[in-house]
């Protein structure tokens, strides 16, 4: 079975509940990064800036994810993100009744933009 095609697609199927989580997450990050494009990559929604991962966030069972794509991140917001559990590997998970607040999100995008600009500054 083929997985969703579009980021529209993936937030569908979703049950209503961590679908609104995402669908304010997306909207946020949509307002922080317009510079953006999104889609599908390993199954999950993603943003792309400058042709690089920005963010990709998901659904499960009994919990939403953010992937940053970055260590870095999470060392940098280390006490930001202490109430949320997070993963060494760069995975940051709040549920749809905590969702992460949108100034920690605004923290998460302003970071996230400077790896990659630092990576590949523009010519």
């Amino acid at each position: 079975m083929a997985g969703p095609s579009t980021v529209d697609d993936y937030l569908a199927q979703l049950p209503e509940r961590p679908r609104k989580a995402l669908e304010k997450l997306r909207g946020q990050v949509e307002k922080l990064a317009p510079d953006t494009t999104q889609s599908i990559s390993y199954q999950m929604p993603t943003f792309k800036y400058r042709g690089r991962a920005l963010l990709g966030f998901a659904a499960f069972k009994d919990h939403c994810s953010l992937f940053p794509y970055s260590k870095g991140v999470l060392e940098t917001l280390e006490q930001e993100l202490e109430p949320f559990d997070t993963s060494g590997k760069g995975t940051i998970r709040f549920t749809a009744e905590k969702p992460l607040p949108a100034a920690l999100v605004k923290k998460i995008v302003k970071v996230r933009i400077g790896e990659i600009e630092e990576r590949n500054p523009r010519p």
